[in-house]
């Protein structure tokens, strides 16, 4: 589950954490993201439309890894599975999160904000974990103090990260990618304006992560 997981995360920086607010955005907003160069997709369960939204994805648009974020329990988890996910993404941990990984097979990116989140975790052998939310729990200082007793841990935080941050994440030798929003513009969104969101993603895709 760890090389999947650290496949998925080496492959962009950045990984757009997306709310399809309307069904019909998802191919082209999927196809933008993946022209611009960022070929990860986090698609959360926020709405009504994520899992619909996974599955024309997958179906649609070759070259985009797509995953489910915001997964909150073992049904969530199944049901993004069937959806087509190739990844799975939840804020925090839960047994019944992991039992259902490793049921499954398919790689869980879970959640973890404190050193004793990020032990449990470990101690069933995923070295890949979601710092969320990452400014509130601490930021690059938490990343950095994590860093020296569990060095074998590498991180995608998520929450905050921003233009103004990002590069300060991404510096960091525990970061293998950060999660982020800002190149998905919302008003571009609703106009459709997909040339917008690709010049966005290809700006992003050009940040580098030390890895």
């Amino acid at each position: 589950m760890t090389k999947q997981l650290n496949t998925v995360l080496t492959t962009s920086p950045v990984i757009p954490v997306i709310v399809i607010e309307r069904a019909d955005d998802a191919v082209p907003l999927a196809e933008a993201l993946v022209r611009g160069g960022l070929k990860v997709l986090e698609i959360t369960l926020r709405s009504e439309h994520g899992l619909t939204a996974i599955a024309a994805i997958k179906k649609h648009v070759p070259g985009a890894i797509v995953g489910a974020g915001t997964v909150l329990s073992a049904s969530d988890f199944q049901a993004s599975v069937d959806a087509g996910a190739e990844f799975i993404v939840s804020p925090g941990t839960t047994a019944a999160l992991l039992k259902a990984a490793t049921a499954s097979g398919t790689p869980l990116l879970p959640g973890v904000a404190t050193p004793s989140e990020a032990m449990t975790v470990l101690e069933h052998g995923i070295h890949c974990m979601k710092f969320f939310p990452a400014e509130a729990a601490g930021g690059t200082r938490m990343l950095k103090a994590i860093a020296g007793p569990m060095p074998q841990i590498k991180f995608c935080p998520t929450g905050g990260i921003n233009l103004a941050n990002v590069k300060d994440y991404l510096a960091l030798d525990n970061v293998l990618c950060v999660g982020g929003t800002w190149m998905l513009d919302s008003a571009a969104i609703r106009s459709g304006d997909w040339a917008q969101i690709e010049a966005g993603a290809r700006a992003a895709a050009g940040l580098s992560a030390r890895r």
